[in-house]
């Protein structure tokens, strides 16, 4: 039940938005027993953020939240993977990239709890 969230105030055109969510469904699998069977992807350009005082350069802040937990390695693995789909596709370089991980105890889906 993961769910990866991007917010940068890069102009993605279309065609690199669909390719930064298949380059992230791709990745979760790094975390051992996640697939994209379950994965919800949000992609936010243009939103107004600063970084360091700075708001002309490319920045990103991106949210990870799964359903139970993983490992210290896997997150630095998947962050890893995530800026540099971001550095490739949006031209965000990594120090202006966060990647905030949620590990979250109560999921609903479908009128159920898991």
């Amino acid at each position: 039940m993961p769910f990866i969230n991007v917010k940068t105030n890069a102009d993605i055109p279309k065609e690199k938005k669909e390719i930064i969510k298949r380059r992230l469904f791709d990745s979760i699998s790094i975390l051992p027993g996640k697939s994209d069977r379950y994965l919800m992807v949000a992609v936010e350009d243009k939103t107004d953020m600063a970084f360091h005082r700075d708001s002309e350069s490319n920045m990103a802040m991106v949210e990870v939240k799964i359903f139970g937990s993983s490992s210290k390695d896997a997150y630095q693995r998947l962050t890893t993977a995530i800026c540099l789909i971001l550095q490739d596709e949006a031209d965000v370089e990594g120090q202006n990239c966060y990647v905030k991980f949620e590990e979250v105890k109560y999921w609903g889906y479908n009128g159920f709890m898991f």
